[in-house]
């Protein structure tokens, strides 16, 4: 009988989960829609639905021992999700406790953020590997950090820290979802560069592919494929997303000094695009004494999927 766990990467628009071994190999994948369940319980019922159906679609006998789950505010120390923005699950909620309850007390269950969840992820099987101080940046439907130093994931008292993506950088900015003005994710995200595109719509006369959707019809691919094609709006929301990323980079350099930023998520995805403004900006930014030190890479799981296994390498290490 084969032990494996299985990973969770709980995202605001859909939930992914792994079924993976000691060494990162995948035995099986899936996803299901969260914003399909508004109720935790639903959600909850169908993740364990979708991971046990895929589980006997395997040919080789293969037991779960252990369950690592990475979530939008995700409590490491408490085992629930708290307040997360970009959940419609509101207040605080006890993850652990369920999915312990669905698949078994003798199971260990295990959550952390979701981008801390890519940062282990990231140094376990990634670009990461043999780094001691480095900090993942994930560029989903916000935007999340998980900060490693001195090897060891920062967590803060409370099991919060390192929530990057809710540093205010324009005073009176844009409304976030924390309830808050200006924080950072509204800017740098696939939501965020959405709102980028409308504002240059409306303040700049150039023709654009992109004036023909409406906000809720346009997607960060689109705007990507635009940039690619050679759309001036597209470009020019590129370069401003990697100006603000590159900014706040600049300034978290002086937090922990990393040896390197990686770029996760579907934003990530626009690879140059968004890589080339950021790395730019924030060396311009960048105070003297870290300049010219610090890397910005794409992550090498963005292909694979780092949250789904940092969030199983998580339960791995919690099992070892």
């Amino acid at each position: 009988m084969k032990s494996v766990v299985v990973g969770i990467d709980v995202g605001g628009t859909n939930t992914a989960f792994g079924i993976v071994d000691k060494d990162g190999n995948f035995y099986g994948e899936g996803s299901i829609p969260t914003k399909t369940y508004p109720s935790f319980e639903d959600w909850a019922q169908s993740i364990h639905d979708a991971i046990m159906q895929t589980l006997k679609q395997q040919n080789e006998q293969i037991e779960i021992i252990g369950i690592g789950i990475g979530a939008p505010n995700g409590n490491y120390y408490n085992g629930c999700i708290e307040n997360a923005v970009n959940l419609s699950w509101s207040g605080k909620v006890d993850v652990v406790g369920k999915i312990k309850e669905l698949f078994g007390n003798n199971k260990l269950v295990v959550l952390t953020n979701d981008a801390n969840a890519a940062a282990v992820g990231e140094m376990v099987y990634g670009g990461a590997k043999g780094m001691k101080d480095f900090i993942v940046i994930t560029l989903g439907t916000g935007l999340g950090s998980g900060v490693v130093a001195n090897n060891q994931m920062i967590l803060g008292c409370d099991g919060n820290a390192g929530e990057l993506g809710h540093v205010i950088i324009e005073r009176g900015g844009r409304s976030c979802g924390c309830g808050r003005k200006g924080c950072l994710e509204t800017y740098v995200s696939a939501t965020g560069i959405k709102r980028t595109v409308f504002e240059l719509l409306a303040n700049e006369n150039i023709p654009s592919t992109l004036r023909s959707y409406s906000f809720n019809d346009l997607t960060s691919e689109m705007i990507y494929k635009a940039a690619v094609a050679g759309d001036a709006i597209a470009l020019k929301a590129f370069d401003e997303t990697g100006k603000r990323l590159g900014y706040a980079l600049a300034d978290f350099s002086a937090f922990s000094t990393p040896e390197a930023f990686f770029l996760f998520g579907g934003l990530a995805k626009a690879g140059e695009l968004i890589l080339e403004p950021t790395k730019r900006y924030m060396e311009e930014s960048t105070c003297i004494i870290y300049k010219n030190k610090i890397k910005v890479l794409l992550s090498e799981l963005n292909d694979k999927n780092a949250a789904v296994l940092g969030a199983a390498a998580l339960a791995w290490s919690e099992l070892s």
